[in-house]
């Protein structure tokens, strides 16, 4: 492997504390055990942070990292990957991106980018060809995701800047702030920006066009033809071109598994009036796609003379069914002010929909209910701005729902919100939300491929068979992609050979499908064992007591709830853990954890 086949080359050290940014040559070993992306930030957390410390506290790092397949014209390799302990959930967490911010920050002349310490005053960090700056970022604190973005722009004279920064909730510290680049493409999960906020760094600002490397290019452009072929020809590939995620709506409503008013039924009986078919022919303007995508899922929509992007699936569904609302511009609204004032958009309407069914059984003295569109856009503002009760919302659902008693109302894992499955009718969506390494979470293991879409092959959702097996397959193949850099949506059409290939062809790196997976299994050993560092137990590894104890009424799913046991006991004797959820010594030792690889990361 040529130290420049596929990757920048070097990691860049930020110590806002004091000041100083240091690049380092990017160690062989880290690029061999852990690839890029995820899993450059889950080493790099578990060497340098301890796991007891505040997520809000200047020891926190924060890493940004590309993956190899970042920027080298692979199709659909456009992904950059956030990392640090999360104010939210405590874990050892990460979020991922797309759009262009990620390739321009690998042709900057960095991998990575690891920010320690905290500014005195707010910075922003300017990387432009192996170049780096700090900046004075003061005149641009209080701006939104929009805002700043132009103004960093029109001050260094370059529109073709890329930048990724927080909004408001990042610099207010809201648990459920993210990162956002190119105005509206969020590493939305988990509170990073919050992080990113208790710095003082406003925003990464990049111009870079060094070239890169391919260790073949001959068999490079083979393998991209049959990438290419292979997307282009999946029938799922195809409804997330012409429709976009919200291609869901009809298909997770039909069946009984869409959660309504904060998981109290799995049905919504106005969810045509949502569906992607309803957006394509009312508020759609044009589609949009990540750098070198061929799939183009995003969505540019226009409401009340406003243009944005979006809303996806999950989003529409936050502050939709969720919250009782079939108000698709009240939707689309808010889901331009989460892009702008940096708000997760699951967590965000998650949280409201908790506000409003404590609100409704007289828990807590605030007026708002199921329905209510226009207060639920208000609350986007104040949980941002952590003004009058966003202040307590904006510390998620769990905190928020556990302050008045009643912790069993926020629908989370780990104290992260969950998505827009129920798991009542999915046993193996239901173990891959009570075991994700970063709480509640849809994409660190979708097993809704399996159970609802038959991708790669049709599993019954309401039988435990075969649950465990595939989703610690899912789970470690797609930390194999987080690291790669590719978008977790190519899974739909190639597998762990096709990523290998891929890999190898741009490093040169000796790795077939097997190698990719065990390098996704040894990343997701990691951050369990950060995790249990933090606390973490097998008890967590579980749902909210409504979906284990309230069946479901409706549909196929009648009847049903998600079955804890022995899914779960399975499950850890598969990945190699014991009793408790633990990774056994033989297994650490497998995987190469048992003494850790990498030395002297630390500046």
């Amino acid at each position: 492997m040529n130290a420049m086949d596929a990757y920048a080359g070097k990691i860049l050290f930020a110590n806002l504390g004091t000041g100083s940014l240091n690049a380092r040559p990017l160690l062989k070993e880290l690029a061999r055990f852990y690839l890029g992306g995820r899993g450059f930030g889950a080493r790099i957390l578990t060497d340098m942070v301890d796991p007891t410390i505040d997520p809000l506290s200047p020891e926190n790092v924060l890493v940004f990292a590309t993956g190899p397949l970042t920027g080298t014209g692979v199709p659909m390799g456009s992904r950059y990957e956030v990392t640090a302990k999360s104010p939210l959930t405590l874990t050892l967490s990460s979020a991922n991106s797309g759009g262009e911010f990620g390739w321009k920050l690998k042709r900057s002349g960095f991998d990575a980018l690891v920010v320690t310490g905290r500014a005195d005053r707010p910075v922003y960090l300017l990387l432009n060809n192996g170049e780096m700056e700090l900046r004075d970022a003061s005149p641009y604190w209080g701006m939104e995701s929009q805002e700043i973005t132009e103004a960093l722009q029109s001050d260094n004279g370059d529109k073709r800047m890329k930048v990724a920064c927080i909004g408001p909730a990042g610099e207010k510290l809201s648990k459920m702030a993210c990162i956002i680049n190119e105005k509206a493409r969020a590493a939305g999960r988990g509170g990073l920006g919050a992080v990113m906020g208790s710095k003082n760094l406003k925003a990464i600002a990049t111009t870079g066009e060094q070239p890169l490397s391919e260790a073949d290019d001959e068999a490079l452009s083979r393998i991209k033809e049959r990438v290419r072929n292979k997307v282009s020809e999946n029938s799922i590939e195809g409804a997330l071109d012409t429709y976009g995620t919200s291609v869901l709506v009809t298909i997770i409503n039909e069946s009984y598994i869409m959660p309504t008013r904060n998981f109290q039924s799995a049905h919504f009986p106005k969810a045509d009036k949502l569906s992607g078919e309803t957006i394509k022919d009312t508020i759609l303007k044009k589609t949009r796609g990540c750098y070198a995508c061929i799939v183009k899922c995003g969505r540019i929509t226009e409401v009340d003379g406003k243009v944005g992007e979006g809303p996806e699936y999950e989003t529409e569904w936050a502050f939709g069914p969720d919250c009782g609302i079939d108000d698709l511009a009240a939707i689309t609204r808010a889901n331009y002010r989460c892009n702008e004032l940096g708000l997760d958009t699951i967590s965000t309407g998650s949280t409201i929909a908790c506000l409003m069914e404590m609100a409704e059984r007289g828990y807590v003295d605030y007026d708002i209910r199921f329905g209510d569109a226009e207060k639920m856009l208000e609350l986007v503002d104040m949980i941002a701005e952590r003004r009058g009760i966003g202040d307590e919302l904006a510390e998620g659902s769990y905190r928020f729902a556990d302050r008045y008693g009643h912790p069993e109302l926020s629908m989370s894992v780990k104290m992260q919100e969950l998505p827009a499955y129920d798991p009542r009718g999915l046993q193996g969506h239901g173990l891959q939300y009570a075991t994700s390494v970063r709480g509640g979470d849809h994409v660190y293991g979708y097993m809704i491929s399996m159970e609802v879409l038959g991708s790669p092959e049709k599993l019954d959702p309401f039988t435990n068979e075969g649950k465990a097996k595939w989703t610690r397959a899912l789970q470690d193949l797609t930390a194999a992609i987080d690291a790669s850099g590719m978008c977790l949506f190519t899974s739909f059409a190639l597998d762990a050979n096709d990523y290998a290939d891929l890999v190898a062809a741009t490093t040169g790196m000796d790795i077939d499908g097997r190698g990719m997976m065990r390098l996704g299994e040894r990343i997701w050993n990691l951050q369990r064992l950060f995790n249990m560092k933090v606390g973490y137990t097998k008890k967590d590894d579980t749902l909210p007591p409504r979906l284990l104890n309230e069946p479901l009424q409706e549909g196929a799913p009648a009847g049903r709830v998600w079955e804890r046991q022995p899914l779960l006991d399975e499950y850890y004797s598969l990945r190699g853990w014991d009793r408790g959820g633990m990774p056994t010594p033989e297994k650490l030792e497998e995987l190469g954890l048992s003494t850790g690889h990498l030395h002297h990361l630390a500046p």
